[in-house]
């Protein structure tokens, strides 16, 4: 910059831009500094395998950059984001052309699963009304506070998401479609299902299904990482890419250093600045399973058994609640299985834009244990096959990366996973470390911002907001944080 940076944001995903704007929103001068070739993180856009196809490489669907506080405030609209919605926002095939489907409308969802839309009538319809007051709750408060508004439906939310989903499942609905539904949400946590809290999980992400819906950014999500990066370079914010950080030393003088990496990148960067106790806490902080992914070019629309699930963005591909659980527990054993659960998204359902006419791309992942280099093209394509018979005849490309690869292509995934570390409910209430404030570090003037801090993964912008709060009261004595500055077009 043109002079020292007031502070610096290392790491440029949606934690640390959200950091990096709430910064510059208070007058200070920001530099961001990325170790890859461009910005966004987990939100990168790439031509992974011919021109005019855009292949987002981890993060697609944004339920909660259509729902957060922080990018409610951004304003996605005035910012040139547009949010594009499939007709059906995520299905879960079963055998037998079977399947089941969530809508945005609660009541179409509901419908659709027969004997079953009274339980799901009754779980989702107190949470859809409070929708807003949960999400807010949820991504800002870190568990430290009682709510002020809508206590009851979030207590009864935290109270219902405590059980593990097959629990939820049981409890709610009893055919294969309505169990399979909400257990193919709750394994976006990436956990063994049949730990607790991963209710919570599945019952937040059908909910934002009715309050938000489950959008993608047309033309990929590397639109939402680029508008937040001129947000940033119209107050005179700064991204430096291609620059990876090895040692805070490097900043010396600058008063405040916000990271966006993991706990343990901050404990290497830091050397003695760092104590043996905090040091010890982040060596037990538990990184969780890896993904392997692939992405296709297709010469025609996956070819589903069931017509509902080809106008789906997001489809789960795992049978039953029984073989969804059987799925996920395997990587988390440390072993890998022919039946996966599959996540897969179609972004050319609902946004054309991101193939030449006539193109169409669609890309999956599965859970593996962690760190490991294993090949699951056969058992993943395996299971699309299952439920779209003729798949295989439709790919023209694909591109691969396993859990090392994804470590490489973005060093806070380690191990491969993309959450920045496991979402058990230990881990959700200290998160990294049992601190009272989890974005302090040791090292003064240097905080945690990225999604190993509350509220964890997904992106809200909410870790790195909560950590440029504190590091504004802190550090520069701005206790009343001002709003984020419009657009200037």
């Amino acid at each position: 910059m043109n002079g020292t940076a007031d502070a610096v944001v290392v790491g440029a995903g949606p934690n640390g831009l959200a950091a990096a704007l709430r910064l510059a929103a208070a007058g200070l001068r920001v530099q961001v500094v990325e170790a890859g070739e461009r910005p966004g993180g987990g939100m990168r856009t790439e031509e992974l395998m011919r021109p005019g196809f855009h292949h987002d490489v981890c993060s697609t669907v944004q339920p909660l950059a259509a729902a957060a506080p922080f990018f409610r405030e951004f304003d996605l609209p005035a910012r040139g984001v547009r949010l594009v919605h499939p007709e059906v926002n995520f299905a879960h095939p079963l055998d037998g052309g079977r399947a089941a489907v969530s809508h945005r409308s609660l009541e179409e969802t509901a419908a659709g699963l027969g004997v079953d839309a009274d339980g799901y009538r009754r779980l989702f319809e107190p949470l859809v009304e409070h929708g807003a007051d949960i999400v807010d709750f949820f991504l800002t408060s870190r568990l430290r506070s009682l709510p002020t508004r809508s206590p009851l439906q979030i207590a009864t939310f935290g109270l219902t998401g405590l059980p593990n989903v097959r629990w939820l499942a049981h409890r709610y609905f009893g055919t294969p479609e309505g169990r399979a539904l909400i257990a193919g949400a709750a394994a976006h946590g990436m956990l063994d299902l049949r730990q607790p809290l991963t209710s919570a999980l599945g019952m937040l992400l059908a909910m934002l299904s009715h309050h938000a819906g489950w959008p993608l950014v047309e033309g990929g999500s590397q639109k939402l990482a680029d508008a937040m990066v001129t947000a940033l370079e119209e107050q005179g914010g700064e991204v430096v890419t291609g620059h990876l950080v090895t040692d805070l030393r490097e900043f010396e003088g600058v008063p405040a250093v916000l990271l966006d990496t993991s706990p343990d990148a901050f404990v290497a960067m830091a050397g003695d600045r760092v104590h043996e106790g905090y040091r010890r806490w982040v060596q037990r902080y538990r990184h969780g399973a890896g993904v392997f992914k692939i992405d296709w070019i297709l010469s025609e629309p996956v070819p589903w058994a069931n017509a509902d699930v080809r106008r789906a963005g997001t489809v789960h591909v795992a049978g039953t609640l029984e073989e969804t659980i059987a799925g996920e527990r395997a990587p988390n054993e440390g072993r890998v299985t022919d039946r996966p659960y599959v996540l897969a998204v179609q972004p050319t359902v609902p946004d054309p834009s991101r193939a030449p006419d006539g193109g169409h791309i669609f890309w999956a992942y599965v859970h593996v244990p962690h760190g490991s280099d294993v090949d699951m093209t056969d058992a993943i394509e395996q299971q699309v096959e299952r439920f779209a018979p003729g798949f295989r005849d439709t790919i023209v490309d694909r591109h691969t990366k396993n859990a090392v690869a994804m470590e490489q292509w973005n060093p806070s995934y380690l191990g491969g996973d993309i959450s920045n570390g496991q979402t058990t409910l230990w881990q959700m209430l200290a998160r990294p470390v049992p601190r009272w404030n989890t974005y302090k570090t040791p090292a003064r003037g240097v905080y945690l911002a990225s999604s190993a801090t509350p509220p964890g993964p997904a992106v809200h912008g909410a870790c790195g907001d909560q950590a440029a709060r504190v590091a504004l009261a802190e550090v520069f004595g701005v206790r009343h944080v001002p709003p984020l500055r419009p657009p200037l077009r």
